[in-house]
C-alpha cells in the first residue's frame, strides 16, 4: 500500500487509506489536519492523562485508555487510579508533535484528555446533549445560552465549542486549589438553575428514559471523566472536528461547519480556544452550597435503576 512517509521522525503508514467508512477522508487527512492544528491542540492535551478513540479499516471505533505496549518509548506516560475499575491505568501524556503524529498514525480520529492537570482540576464543564433528532444542535444552543445565563447570575463567564457531534460544551476555568467535590457541587447547581429557567427544553436527569426528548444538561464530567478536547475530529460522516465558537456566532454555526477539511482555513492562523477561555475563577460559595445539596446524579441513578428493577419484578 502506497503512501508511506517520515514526518518528526515518525513513519506513517497506509496514508491513502479511507480513514473509515463514509469519513470522506483518508488517513493523511487525519495526519495533515492534526499536524495543521498541532500548535493549538497540544495546550490542551499536554500534561493530562489522554484517552483516544481509534478505529481499523473495517472495525468499529474503540476507545483506548491504556498506552499500548508497543508505543515508542518517548511517548511520555501518567499513571492513574481508576476509581471504576480499582486498578492503575497507564495513560499517554501527549505533550508533543512526535507523539501527536504518532498516535495519528495509530488511527486515532478523538482526544479526550482528563479534565484534571497531574492532580487538579482546571475546568468547570457543561456538556449539553440533545435528543437525537432533527434540529438536535440548535437545542443544544439554546440550552447553552441558558446555561450562560446561570454562569452570569453566579458571577462566572465561560467559553464555549460544538462538540463536534450534535452537542455543546461549556467550559469555565477554575483557580488552582478548588476541591473537587465543590467543583462538582457547583457543575450540578449552575445544572438545576438553568434548568430551572425552562424545564421544557432542558433537563438535569441522567436517566435517559427520563429526559422525554429535552436537552440533558450533563452535570457530571467534574472528577474522572473526560471531554472531548478542542480542535479534536470526531468518529462521524465528514470527519467533523469540536470547534471553538464565539457566544455571539454559536446560533448562526452548524456542527458540519467544522471538519478537518475545512478547520485549518477557518483558525486563519488565530487559536480562538485560547482566545476566548476566561481567567481561572473562584467557585462562588453559595453556588458550591447549594450544589451540595443536590444528589449526585450517577449515585441517584443507580439508585433508582435498582428501585425500578425491583419494582419491575415485584410487579
Amino acid at each position: 500500500m502506497g503512501g508511506d512517509e517520515m514526518i518528526d521522525g515518525v513513519a506513517l503508514s497506509n496514508l491513502d487509506q479511507p480513514l473509515f467508512d463514509g469519513a470522506g477522508a483518508t488517513k493523511r487527512d487525519l495526519v495533515g489536519y492534526l499536524d495543521a492544528v498541532s500548535d493549538r491542540i497540544l495546550p490542551v492535551l499536554r500534561g493530562r492523562a489522554l484517552s483516544v478513540m481509534r478505529i481499523r479499516p473495517g472495525q468499529p471505533a474503540f476507545m483506548q485508555k491504556n498506552l499500548p505496549k508497543y508505543a515508542p518509548d518517548w511517548v511520555k506516560s501518567i499513571s492513574v487510579w481508576a476509581e471504576s475499575s480499582q486498578r492503575q491505568v497507564t495513560y499517554a501524556l501527549c505533550d508533543d508533535r512526535r507523539t501527536l503524529l504518532w498516535f495519528a498514525n495509530q488511527r486515532a480520529v478523538e482526544y479526550h484528555p482528563s479534565l484534571f492537570a497531574g492532580d487538579r482540576p482546571t475546568h468547570m464543564v457543561l456538556d449539553l446533549d440533545p435528543p437525537a433528532d432533527d434540529g438536535a444542535f440548535e437545542l443544544a444552543v439554546r440550552a447553552a445560552f441558558l446555561v450562560r445565563q446561570a454562569l452570569d447570575d453566579a458571577g462566572l463567564t465561560g467559553a464555549v465549542k460544538t462538540s463536534g457531534a450534535k452537542g455543546v460544551h461549556v467550559f469555565v476555568p477554575v483557580v488552582e486549589g478548588t476541591a473537587v467535590d465543590d467543583l462538582a457541587a457547583a457543575t450540578r447547581a449552575v445544572a438545576a438553575r438553568a434548568e430551572r429557567v425552562d424545564p421544557a427544553l432542558t433537563t438535569t436527569a441522567f436517566i435517559r428514559e427520563d429526559r422525554a426528548g429535552k436537552v440533558f444538561i450533563d452535570s457530571t464530567r467534574a472528577g474522572g471523566a473526560t471531554v472531548v478536547a478542542a480542535y479534536s475530529p470526531r468518529v462521524r460522516p465528514g470527519v467533523p472536528v469540536s470547534f471553538p465558537v464565539a457566544w455571539e456566532e454559536l446560533d448562526r454555526v452548524a456542527p458540519g461547519d467544522f471538519t478537518v477539511h475545512t478547520a485549518p482555513g477557518l483558525l486563519k492562523g488565530a487559536d480562538p480556544w485560547a482566545g476566548q477561555m476566561p481567567e481561572p475563577q473562584r467557585l462562588p460559595d453559595d453556588l458550591v452550597a447549594e450544589g451540595h445539596t443536590i444528589p449526585v446524579a450517577r449515585v441517584q441513578a443507580m439508585h433508582e435503576g435498582k428501585r425500578r428493577a425491583r419494582a419491575r419484578r415485584e410487579g
